[in-house]
């Protein structure tokens, strides 16, 4: 037996005003988006919004259920909404954000795994690496250049 680490790269940027126009732009959205969530429930307002390689930007948001397993991620709203308005047009960037009734988020927040899983199709489709930036209410925003930076060992389809 022999123990392996897996380190994953990624940037840091302190503020907004690091970042180039272009991601700073998209984190504006995602964070409009997060404001027109549906979340009763947890009080857990995500936005997400995507960058594509015609220039276009496409936002959404969490829709929660009262059947908690019939909501929605804002990632995979905003992805599949994306996909459907321009197919065949690359995904470039998607930016994360939340903000909570409850708590403070000042540090980032990630995708959950379902939302990850689905950022390897969209990059297997855009035949591109994605550029995850992930931000909460307010602090510092990670940068993840191509989603096996943010999910390891990611299932693909050669497996089927």
């Amino acid at each position: 037996m022999r123990k392996e680490q897996f380190v994953s790269p990624y940037e840091v940027y302190d503020n907004l005003d690091e970042l180039s126009a272009q991601d700073a732009e998209l984190l504006r959205c995602a964070h409009e988006a997060a404001k027109k969530a549906y979340a009763p429930y947890s009080k857990f307002n995500v936005g997400a919004a995507v960058r594509l390689a015609n220039g276009k930007i496409v936002s959404g948001n969490n829709i929660e259920n009262a059947a908690y397993p019939s909501g929605l991620c804002a990632e995979r709203v905003t992805l599949f909404s994306a996909q459907a308005q321009y197919p065949g047009v690359a995904v470039e960037s998607i930016a994360v954000t939340a903000h909570s009734d409850k708590v403070m988020i000042d540090e980032p927040i990630a995708p959950c795994g379902a939302c990850r899983q689905v950022m390897v199709e969209v990059e297997k489709i855009s035949q591109c690496k994605l550029r995850v930036l992930c931000q909460g209410e307010t602090g510092p925003v990670m940068a993840f250049e191509g989603i096996e930076t943010l999910m390891p060992f990611i299932f693909v389809d050669k497996f089927l």
